[in-house]
């Protein structure tokens, strides 16, 4: 058991280098040398009698005895700040995600879910079809659909994405034509051509308009079953489904705020699925 001072401030120091991923890099953070991290690591080791960290010339990573050290330490250092530090806008963390259209809608419909209760994160969604630039920390984590092959990214894998018609009627009516970079509008392309009812920019402008009883909307299902006005008009399309993956910074994902945000959507997204 951990009773003496000095026994917490190892606690507290191995949190700086579970987080930084090395000895350098918390050594800027906490002002103590990387020599003497290190000793203190292999105190707090001993004293526990696990094996906390996997040591590399490039860093240290966790083991899984690490990380669920890390994980209760944090839980108790939220618990501390709530206690002591009202939450307010001007000091909750801000995490900037980027997803696609039909993946925000479908976080911002269970936005309550993820900033917490009390709100403890501050949300930025840049939503767009296009890849954000994780590495340079233009957002701090993405939705992909695909595994990350950059060395400095961290990937989970999610459930898988599958797309289908919808309609609001069961009458014979012409497709909704999306025009955007993505394999699900050029499919529209291939498969519809100019036999539209109108082609729009914006992925979900289709949804609007296909809630209209206009015309047949490609949407993944996830977001057409959600819909209780809305029938699927045919089966999926193989060619189209993919896993989803989400995706942080290796140096970002242990972050508290980076981690909470990251297993609330996890969260949210496989219970959209039913899982």
């Amino acid at each position: 058991m951990y009773e003496k001072r000095g026994d917490w401030e190892n606690l507290r120091l191995f949190i700086a280098v579970a987080r930084a991923g090395g000895l350098s890099a918390a050594a800027k953070r906490t002002g103590r040398s990387a020599a003497t991290l290190g000793r203190r690591m292999l105190e707090v080791e001993r004293t526990l009698n696990r094996d906390l960290f996997v040591r590399y010339d490039r860093g240290y990573e966790l083991t899984s005895e690490g990380r669920k050290l890390l994980e209760n330490l944090e839980e108790v250092e939220q618990r501390i700040v709530r206690l002591t530090d009202p939450v307010d806008h001007a000091t909750r963390p801000l995490v900037k995600v980027s997803a696609g259209t039909w993946t925000t809608l479908a976080l911002i419909a269970r936005l309550d879910k993820i900033i917490g209760e009390p709100v403890d994160i501050q949300l930025r969604f840049l939503s767009g079809e296009e890849i954000r630039d994780i590495p340079h920390r233009e957002v701090m984590i993405g939705f992909r659909n695909r595994r990350p092959t950059e060395t400095n990214l961290a990937g989970r894998k999610l459930l898988r994405v599958s797309f289908a018609p919808y309609a609001a009627t069961e009458k014979t009516i012409p497709w909704i034509k999306v025009l955007a970079d993505t394999p699900s509008a050029r499919w529209l392309e291939k498969t519809v051509g100019n036999d539209a009812i109108c082609e729009v920019n914006a992925p979900r402008n289709g949804l609007d308009i296909a809630l209209l009883g206009k015309g047949i909307a490609l949407l993944p299902t996830f977001i057409g079953d959600a819909q209780p006005t809305l029938q699927r008009r045919g089966a999926d399309i193989p060619e189209l489904s993919h896993d989803q993956w989400i995706v942080s910074h290796q140096d970002d994902r242990h972050l508290p705020e980076v981690r909470r945000a990251i297993d609330r959507m996890c969260a949210v997204l496989c219970d959209r699925h039913g899982g």
